[in-house]
């Protein structure tokens, strides 16, 4: 596949945030709180218009103290918010507990909305036979991947390609299989991204690409396009910031903070 990256979604003046998509992201738990955080902050941060997050009470107390620009909302309020909502963002510090086992599968039966799916999602996904009605993004690392495809590690790692296009065909998805060269993937077509850094071999750095994958759908990217080039952004905007702060000190609020630059940098 001869494939370019696109080009960032074009920001019309007469506009509002409606016009930039709008994210209901399921995600957090009560010993992971962060991943709610970063994964909100980061669609934020790469353009999208707003983001909701849904989660259990700690969690939305313990964000609503760290940021005042996303909003938020109770998961008893899944069904009339997946109505209204652009794109469905999912998993990220979920845990696999058996009642985020009932919060996962509730969201996915009912989703007609583009869904991301990440980290305790994909866990979850694994073990229960369950299809959504809406299209995918899958972002599973090679452990994930394996779960998955219900084989070990070792498995992946031989043929990362492979694996991520039985995981495409296998889900009828889109797969993100990352890694030091992440995968992006529909079954067929496959784009290897370039830009990527042991800065971000760090907690939180998945949570902050699947913000800003998911910020791309709700800017209407296609699926894949919105995959590729999150990951590419994603991938420069680590490389940035170890340029700056060392490939040892770069966290994912950090490669946050150096998304605008790698907006930036890819505009030129």
């Amino acid at each position: 596949m001869d494939y370019k990256l696109p080009q960032l979604p074009k920001r019309d003046l007469n506009s509002n945030k409606g016009t930039f998509g709008k994210i209901l992201n399921i995600a957090g738990s009560k010993y992971m709180p962060g991943a709610a955080y970063i994964s909100s902050i980061s669609a934020m941060t790469a353009g999208c218009g707003l983001v909701c997050l849904m989660s259990e009470e700690s969690v939305i107390q313990a964000v609503s103290a760290q940021t005042s620009i996303i909003t938020f909302a109770p998961l008893t309020e899944m069904l009339e918010r997946l109505q209204v909502f652009d794109v469905l963002l999912i998993g990220c510090g979920l845990s696999t507990s058996e009642s985020a086992e009932k919060i996962f599968e509730k969201a996915i039966c009912n989703s007609k909305i583009p869904t991301i799916i990440d980290a305790d999602g994909l866990n979850i996904l694994s073990k229960i036979k369950i299809t959504s009605p809406a299209s995918a993004i899958l972002t599973p690392h090679p452990l994930e991947a394996a779960r998955l495809l219900h084989t070990d590690l070792e498995k992946i790692l031989a043929d990362r390609e492979k694996a991520a296009k039985e995981i495409s065909k296998n889900y009828n998805c889109i797969t993100v299989l990352k890694s030091h060269e992440t995968i992006v993937t529909d079954g067929v077509n496959v784009y290897k991204n370039t830009t990527e850094t042991s800065a971000l071999a760090k907690g939180g750095s998945g949570d902050v690409l699947a913000g800003v994958i998911a910020s791309f759908v709700a800017q209407e990217l296609n699926l894949f396009d919105a995959a590729a080039l999150g990951v590419h952004l994603h991938g420069l905007s680590g490389d940035l910031a170890a340029k700056n702060l060392t490939e040892y000190c770069v966290t994912a609020n950090d490669t946050i903070r150096f998304l605008p630059n790698a907006f930036m940098n890819y505009a030129k």
